[in-house]
Parts: structure tokens; C-alpha cells; sequence
């Protein structure tokens, strides 16, 4: 069993930043998969962010303006978001091995 809790999220104006978080527990692994989704309303879950051992990815939409860091000693899972534009709005999800969190709302106003 995993259990997965989204926090940070909110309303930002465009050009600040937020840090969204995942805590991750129950049978979790260094080795597992952890990425960041997200998914507009009235569009599908696309990548944000992934990364793995071999290393990080990043979508071309958050390139130079996001950061995926991870803690696997507390398990914890970061998205550095920064000058942040009203089309990053979205419900954004943690994943983790095969785990989905249930999203946190990340709103940029203009």
C-alpha cells in the first residue's frame, strides 16, 4: 500500500513561484519512478516532470522554469516552480512506481 499527500498548491500571479510537495509512504523504493502530471481542465494528463535514476526529464513547456528535486530520505518529492504563466493552471498529480496522488490545484492568474 502507498499513500501519497500533495501539498502547496494555490492561486499565484504570473511570474511568481510555488513549490508543490509529495510525501510518499508505505512500500515506496529509491528505485521507483517519481514524476509530476498535470492535467488542465477539458485536457489530458500530460508529464510535467519525471525522474529516475538514470535522471531527470522535463517537458518542454517547464524547461528552465521547473525544478524536480527529490528527498529519499524522507521520501518527499518537490516541484520548484518558478516564473510561473497562466497556462501552467492545472490539477497537478504526484506519481510514484505505479502510484497516483489525488492531485493539488496550482492556479496563475494573469
Amino acid at each position: 500500500q502507498v499513500r501519497l499527500v500533495e501539498s502547496g498548491g494555490g492561486l499565484v500571479q504570473a511570474g511568481g513561484s510555488l513549490r508543490i510537495s509529495c510525501s510518499a509512504s508505505g512500500s515506496i523504493s529509491s528505485a521507483d519512478v517519481v514524476g509530476w502530471f498535470r492535467q488542465a481542465p477539458g485536457k489530458e494528463r500530460i508529464l510535467v516532470a519525471a525522474s529516475a535514476r538514470v535522471g531527470t526529464i522535463y517537458a518542454d513547456f517547464v524547461k528552465g522554469r521547473f525544478t524536480l528535486s527529490r528527498d529519499n530520505v524522507d521520501n518527499i518529492l518537490y516541484l520548484q516552480m518558478n516564473d510561473l504563466k497562466p497556462e501552467d493552471t492545472a490539477l497537478y498529480y504526484c506519481s510514484w512506481g505505479d502510484h497516483w496522488g489525488p492531485g493539488i490545484q496550482v492556479t496563475v492568474s494573469s
